[in-house]
């Protein structure tokens, strides 16, 4: 029994670890790269290790991000703004920016085989009304949903043909 035990936790570290790791990139990691981060989570479920960094991360998740991303029944809230630099010394199979900065100071990762840029606007950045600057912040989490969603049925689409 205690045996059965062992190997269930040794196969399931074994499948974690196997799991490819897709980073997502942008300069504060604080909205863009963090709801594409619970997009992609969700989406992907186990087949990827959905992860987000900053090139100069704002050391916080917005909180707009957090709220927009629950509507849609995703937490970040659990989720932390990291620096890119801690994925230095880990396999990176795919790495995605999703603004321009963080594409232009991004470096190459340890088994980096892919790098994609899908930019977006910084509804950080959002002026107006407090209600025009949540209808930024859902705006752009509906189009991360839309390219983050794609993006995961493709890899499950082809993970289901090896």
């Amino acid at each position: 029994m205690l045996h059965d035990a062992r190997n269930q936790k040794l196969r399931a570290r074994v499948n974690e670890l196997a799991k490819p790791t897709v980073l997502v990139l942008c300069t504060g990691n604080s909205c863009r790269s963090q709801m594409a981060e619970g997009v992609l989570r969700a989406a992907a479920g186990n087949l990827l290790d959905a992860q987000s960094a900053g090139s100069k991360p704002a050391g916080h998740i917005h909180p707009l991000a957090i709220q927009v991303m629950a509507e849609i029944g995703i937490d970040i809230s659990k989720q932390r703004s990291k620096h890119m630099n801690e994925f230095l010394d880990q396999p990176v199979e795919t790495v995605i920016t999703v603004c321009g900065y963080a594409d232009q100071a991004c470096p190459i990762f340890p088994g980096q085989m892919r790098r994609h840029h899908w930019g977006f606007a910084d509804p950080a950045k959002a002026t107006g009304s407090a209600e025009e600057v949540l209808e930024c912040f859902r705006r752009v989490r509906d189009e991360i949903s839309r390219v983050f969603g794609a993006y995961a049925a493709g890899r499950k689409d082809q993970a289901g043909k090896v």
